[in-house]
């Protein structure tokens, strides 16, 4: 399958192992680059899904001196966007545990803007998944907290963890959007090129 891509190169520009997991299961060969601290603010003035379609692309600005001929380029960003504000990786413990309180018994949306970059060539899209949280418990929110790595996640949790096996109600979209990078429209971003 993907078998346009064999002109090109993939590089997945991500150090995220959830990223790394889903584009390994559509079954393309990539190879991971990654450049350390790279900005990641945006212009105040941004709302829901234009902010991580901003990021992927500011992103993709800083890898592109890197960029060889033959190669084509991921980048992506995920955000969690509840009451009009973005939740995203938790500063410490007490960060974690305050969104986390804020997203139980209430509905959020999920954005992850994604960027495709060749030298002379550029696409975007942006996937959103609406996600219904059932009210949790303060136990419930400290055990997931204490026991799991809810750190390096928008919103302070994976899907994929047991937060979301005892605390998603619905879902309303891609649920790998909310694990960060929504596969099956990649994959159909990646037919066209």
């Amino acid at each position: 399958m993907l078998d346009n891509l064999n002109k090109y190169k993939l590089i997945l520009a991500s150090n995220s192992p959830r990223r790394k997991e889903l584009l390994t299961g559509l079954g393309v060969h990539y190879e991971v680059r990654t450049l350390p601290d790279i900005d990641e603010s945006y212009p105040a003035d941004l709302q829901g899904g234009d902010i991580p379609l901003f990021i992927a692309r500011e992103k993709a600005e800083a890898y592109r001196p890197l960029l060889q001929p033959d190669e084509l380029m991921i980048t992506a960003d995920t955000i969690v966007w509840l009451d009009g504000k973005v939740l995203g990786k938790p500063r410490d413990r007490e960060d974690a545990l305050h969104m986390l309180h804020a997203l139980s018994g209430h509905i959020h949306e999920v954005f992850t803007g994604v960027c495709l970059t060749a030298l002379h060539r550029q696409s975007t899209f942006i996937a959103r998944t609406e996600v219904s949280f059932t009210t949790l418990t303060d136990e419930e929110i400290t055990y997931y907290v204490d026991t799991y790595c809810p750190m390096d996640k928008a919103g302070a949790y994976g899907v994929q963890e047991w937060i979301g096996y005892i605390g998603v109600e619905n879902i309303t979209g891609s649920y790998y959007n909310i694990m960060g990078l929504p596969v099956q429209r990649l994959y159909q971003e990646l037919k066209k090129w």
